[in-house]
């Protein structure tokens, strides 16, 4: 079978990340939350399974964009932020206390230099089978530097099939899930196994399948990036709360301007920032 140029694409990222070491208006909250993908199962739920189809990028590109992430604790509960240095080669307060932390050559410092440490993610263009009345939305889930991730999954479905992401003949992935607990008891959801669906139209309402394949959103109109001042608060171990009347952050004495803003609420927010967990 003759290798695809997204293929090629594709193959060419992965084995990079495998070697050892918008436009759009802003989005509100509730239209954010709609477009995420999370192959999380519900409470209550011990398995069960997604079905999700990939969508094409316009100039044969990988559709798997690499982004960097902090994982770190805020007001209990772990959140991910933008990491403007390892993406944009920008200022990230969270590196800066990660390598002063490392510095020290303490073991108890390097140990706590952890949390401030970002990780390489992946973001894709997915529609979810069973929400297809809202849209394109996007999966993020981690690079697993172990070879056991969701990507590592994918590759030898892309490898064997032909391009998975094809409009006319490409293939539904059917994510299989189970629940798992951390070593704490804390339940989580793991991705068990990721299997191909026949061939198939991404629609067979063509005017659907272009307005899938055509919509112009990016994963930066979904995901939020706080300004560096919020993340130099969070590096001080302060919790910068959202002031809707005066439409900025806010902490101790003093505050953040930020256009736009809001609440961002993440769908992953809370589980413990584990290398192990799919997502």
């Amino acid at each position: 079978m003759m290798q695809d140029s997204t293929f090629d694409a594709v193959l060419a990222q992965y084995e990079q990340n495998t070697k050892p070491f918008g436009d759009s208006p802003m989005m509100t909250q509730e239209e954010r939350m709609k477009r995420y993908f999370a192959a999380i199962l519900p409470k209550g739920e011990n398995s069960g399974q997604r079905r999700i189809r990939i969508l094409p990028t316009s100039d044969g590109s990988s559709p798997f964009k690499e982004v960097w992430f902090h994982e770190i604790q805020v007001n209990g509960v772990y959140n991910k932020f933008y990491d403007p240095d390892k993406n944009e080669g920008g200022r990230s307060p969270l590196n800066e206390v990660y390598e002063e932390l490392m510095k020290t050559g303490k073991e108890s410092d390097k140990e706590l230099a952890k949390q401030y440490k970002s990780r390489k993610f992946y973001i894709v263009k997915v529609i979810d089978r069973d929400h297809e009345d809202e849209g394109v939305k996007f999966w993020r889930f981690k690079h697993n530097y172990k070879q056991d991730g969701v990507l590592d999954k994918i590759i030898p479905i892309w490898r064997s099939k032909g391009n998975i992401t094809d409009v006319n003949e490409g293939r539904d992935l059917i994510i299989q899930l189970v629940k798992s607990k951390t070593p704490k008891g804390k339940e989580y959801t793991t991705i068990q196994t990721i299997m191909h669906d026949d061939p198939s139209l991404l629609s067979a309402d063509k005017a659907q399948s272009d307005e899938w394949k055509n919509d112009t959103t990016t994963w930066e109109d979904v995901y939020s990036k706080k300004p560096v001042e919020y993340l130099e608060a969070i590096a001080r171990g302060e919790v910068p709360r959202w002031d809707a009347e005066a439409k900025k952050y806010v902490y101790g004495d003093e505050n953040i301007e930020v256009l736009g803003g809001g609440n961002y609420k993440d769908p992953q927010a809370g589980m413990d920032a584990d290398e192990e967990l799919p997502f």
